[in-house]
């Protein structure tokens, strides 16, 4: 934990942080006005952190019933106008997708925080990445998206937060924040420090009560004859521009490669161990790093396979982001998978081996010729 003095300072200083507690402080640094959760491993530190600091900048914090309460109480607190935030971690997110649904279809602002863990069902509590599909499209009913965004590292997870809400509120969209439990354990030193806000829409829509103005009326339900469809082109629109707008993505050593390899989160950090020692090896082979992992970088990617050869997807799942890099490549190159399920962590030597499988060292090619 970090004591009150550390969160007031603006200055670059740095500090050892677990990534659950770093992305709390980072939330209240970003304006959170109000978090409601409820207890699962391994995202229990969140709302231990919030629970004392919440109260203490004189903020809302709630350990509500349930995950679906949890959920609706950000419902109800972002209708207001508020920053609002809840965490949970794999069958706690489950559980929320009806609520989330919901906000897409209220337009409202919100940020979710998954710290993932092995499933399906209860699982375990070792770090995963397969709840890519339900982050990315739209865990719940209906058409909607969920911007979404993948940190590899603790720094990352805390400057991700900013940008979280800042979003939220640009798009009026839920922002999901995909950790695990790796990222969420995991101490590394940060710095904490408030960043300037995007420029932002008024919150015009916002129930704050009516006198001398006209009602707001914020619900998802639309019975007029055609009135649901119309409200979906309006939604898909907004998603057009985020698209088009909010793309991230880090590329690293691609002058050369002809294996690129893709990954996010935690995986990417051990991808790129790999990457290095390939490349002392003398085997070109580079890195593409979805930062936002929706919307998802298609162009970069599909950019990448008119210069490159073959694509390696590595993640800790049975094979998820693996379908928008096949997409996104559209068959101008080979894509094959390297996946760990069920709270399989993959390792520097075991990547590392699949990409000497993939490429001949050029030092060996020149030999042979």
């Amino acid at each position: 934990m970090i004591e009150k003095r550390h969160a007031c300072n603006a200055a670059s200083e740095r500090v050892l942080m677990c990534g659950n507690e770093a992305l709390a402080e980072a939330a209240i640094l970003a304006g959170c006005d109000a978090y409601f959760g409820y207890p699962i491993t391994p995202q229990n530190e969140i709302t231990a952190y919030m629970s004392r600091r919440m109260p203490e900048e004189g903020r809302v914090f709630v350990q509500s019933e349930s995950e679906l309460a949890a959920i609706n109480m950000v419902f109800g607190a972002s209708a207001t106008g508020k920053r609002t935030m809840t965490s949970s971690s794999s069958p706690g997110i489950s559980l929320m997708q009806e609520g989330i649904s919901y906000l897409a279809g209220a337009e409202l602002p919100a940020v979710v925080v998954n710290v993932m863990r092995g499933g399906p069902g209860l699982g375990n509590i070792a770090p995963s990445q397969a709840d890519y599909f339900q982050a990315t499209r739209g865990g719940g009913h209906g058409d909607y998206r969920t911007i979404v965004l993948g940190p590899s590292t603790v720094q990352e997870l805390v400057d991700c937060m900013s940008l979280a809400f800042d979003l939220a509120d640009v798009y009026r969209m839920t922002v999901v924040v995909l950790a695990d439990g790796i990222l969420g354990q995991m101490m590394e030193p940060v710095v904490l420090e408030k960043k300037p806000r995007r420029k932002l829409p008024p919150k015009d829509w916002a129930l704050t009560g009516a006198k001398e103005r006209e009602q707001n009326i914020v619900r998802s339900l639309w019975l007029p004859e055609g009135r649901l469809e119309e409200h979906n082109r309006k939604l898909q629109a907004k998603y057009e521009q985020v698209q088009k707008n909010e793309v991230l993505c880090e590329q690293y050593e691609l002058e050369d490669a002809e294996v690129v390899v893709v990954a996010y989160g935690v995986a990417a950090r051990i991808v790129r161990s790999a990457v290095n020692r390939a490349r002392q090896e003398g085997m070109p082979v580079g890195l593409i790093r979805p930062i936002t992992l929706w919307p998802f970088p298609m162009e970069q990617i599909s950019k990448a396979a008119e210069e490159f050869r073959l694509f390696l997807a590595v993640e800790m799942s049975s094979g998820q982001m693996v379908e928008d890099v096949q997409l996104a490549v559209a068959g101008k190159a080979p894509v094959l998978l390297h996946g760990r399920p069920g709270g399989g962590v993959p390792t520097v030597d075991e990547i590392l081996d699949k990409i000497k499988q993939l490429t001949i060292p050029k030092n060996k090619r020149k030999m042979k010729s």
